[in-house]
């Protein structure tokens, strides 16, 4: 059985394979920019103005910041997979797969990976959120609550994204799966609407959605004024759960890329 500190440094390894790649293409991070900037600036300047969506005691525009960072967090890593089929097609898999790297570390060294990439999405929203004047909370604790939720929530969607390769195992498909699932895990979240505009069914199907519960975490640590629909420890724990989860299931599913 692997010790947990030999665990984590083989994952840490895995990691700073994947971060060097974000080193050699910043203009990712550029074009990863544009899609929150058109939804806060244009969308939700122009929903800010219907007053019939229940929100509070926050404007619609501070309402929907955290669910656009939370869009951003699940659009950057639920294609996150498709890297591991074009690692696959250039042997990279084999190679790590005869490594003694346990499987659960190339999985859990991916996810640390896309939580980094889930930060600086953070980083971007606030840069966007302050220059709009949106109420956000600064307090230390609060913004570290932030930056802890993107993390884990950025490796939820990822695990399920190497999930997702591991079952189709070519581009095409899973290009096409990607963006099946994406816009309704969005939709049938608390992003954009609160659950009780709902209908029943939608408002079930937003229960057992994990962005529902990322979008509930941000919104409580991100937003002066903002609350959520479960506690925080409820929000983690789910969130942390269906990370156990994934990755488990991402571990076992791992060695069949190249079956």
């Amino acid at each position: 059985m692997i010790a947990p500190l030999d665990f984590l440094a083989k994952s840490l390894a895995i990691a700073q394979v994947e971060l060097k790649k974000l080193l050699r293409d910043p203009m990712e991070l550029v074009s990863r920019a544009v899609q929150p900037v058109l939804w806060l600036a244009v969308f939700g300047q122009v929903f800010s103005q219907v007053r019939g969506i229940p929100t509070g005691n926050i404007g619609y525009l501070a309402f929907m910041t955290p669910g656009i960072l939370a869009q951003s967090v699940l659009f950057a890593a639920i294609f996150y997979g498709i890297a591991v089929i074009w690692e696959r097609d250039l042997g990279v898999i084999h190679k790590l797969l005869v490594s003694p790297s346990p499987r659960g570390a190339l999985v859990f060294g991916k996810a640390i990976a896309a939580g980094f990439r889930g930060l600086l999405q953070a980083a971007i929203i606030y840069l966007i959120a302050f220059a709009m004047h949106i109420p956000l909370r600064t307090e230390p604790a609060a913004v570290a609550g932030v930056l802890a939720a993107v993390v884990l929530g950025a490796a939820v969607f990822s695990t399920f994204s190497l999930i997702i390769a591991c079952i189709v195992k070519t581009r095409e498909r899973f290009m096409g799966v990607g963006q099946v699932l994406t816009m309704p895990l969005f939709f049938a979240s608390n992003a954009i609407y609160p659950l009780s505009l709902m209908p029943e069914w939608l408002r079930t199907v937003a229960r057992v959605n994990p962005l529902t519960y990322l979008v509930d975490a941000l919104r409580m640590l991100m937003i002066e004024g903002g609350q959520g629909a479960h506690s925080l420890a409820i929000n983690f724990t789910v969130l942390g759960a269906v990370f156990v989860v994934f990755v488990v299931v991402a571990a076992r599913l791992y060695p069949t890329l190249i079956e």
